[in-house]
């Protein structure tokens, strides 16, 4: 009987002083599989699909083709999983003004360029908060700056410039220690700037333009 209770308390005894051995090396293993981040860039390419800037129920309308976009994204790390971001994207489309009642309609060539900063939330994933895919959402602010061009030789294009507030969610899926593939989906929602345009003072709608985009992620 003391031989078998001898045994048990040196098994519990193991059992013990392994648990934190065990539980570091868990721990580094996570550790190895997530680094110490502090800066991420991200280049990407994507979709953008753009919201009518201007309809009305006479007819008239003014919006552009969806298009290819080109961008990058740098983040700095501020706590462990909150980091700030800055954005910088571009499209470029074709943009048509139709004007049924006065029979007239116009098109440009339209160069779209996406400026935006926020805060980035990472959602701990896996033991101990930490994993390869790791889900986000944005919160930010910025603006979309259009510059219209019809062509016509000797015409001076003409450009808008209007505020808009972003919100994205998104994957970023670990390939190595210190590169990701990232993939996106992200709302621009503002007002085009049609005074900008016309210089009448019309307010427009409130649009949402979506860009869905796959990107590769560095880590530094």
């Amino acid at each position: 009987m003391r031989i078998r209770t001898g045994a048990a308390a040196a098994i519990f005894a193991l059992v013990a002083a392994a648990a934190p051995l065990s539980a570091q090396r868990g721990l580094r293993v996570i550790d190895e599989s997530s680094s110490d981040e502090v800066v991420q860039f991200t280049p990407y390419v994507g979709y953008l699909t753009f919201g009518d800037f201007f309809s009305r129920r006479t007819g008239s309308s003014m919006s552009s083709d969806d298009a290819a976009v080109v961008g990058a994204q740098l983040a700095l790390k501020l706590a462990p999983n909150i980091s700030f971001y800055g954005n910088l994207g571009y499209a470029r489309s074709n943009t048509q003004v139709d004007v049924p009642l006065a029979e007239t309609g116009a098109a440009a060539n339209t160069n779209v360029w996406l400026y935006d900063g926020g805060l980035q939330f990472s959602v701990p994933t896996g033991p101990f908060g930490r994993g390869s895919v790791k889900p986000f959402f944005q919160v930010g602010a910025g603006a979309m700056h259009f510059d219209f061009d019809d062509g016509s030789p000797g015409v001076q294009s003409t450009s808008a410039t209007n505020f808009a507030w972003n919100a994205g969610v998104g994957i970023d899926a670990r390939i190595s220690r210190s590169i990701g593939l990232r993939f996106m989906a992200k709302d621009y929602i503002g007002r085009f700037n049609l005074q900008d345009v016309s210089g009448e003072d019309i307010r427009a709608p409130v649009t949402q333009n979506w860009a869905l985009s796959a990107g590769l992620r560095f880590g530094f």
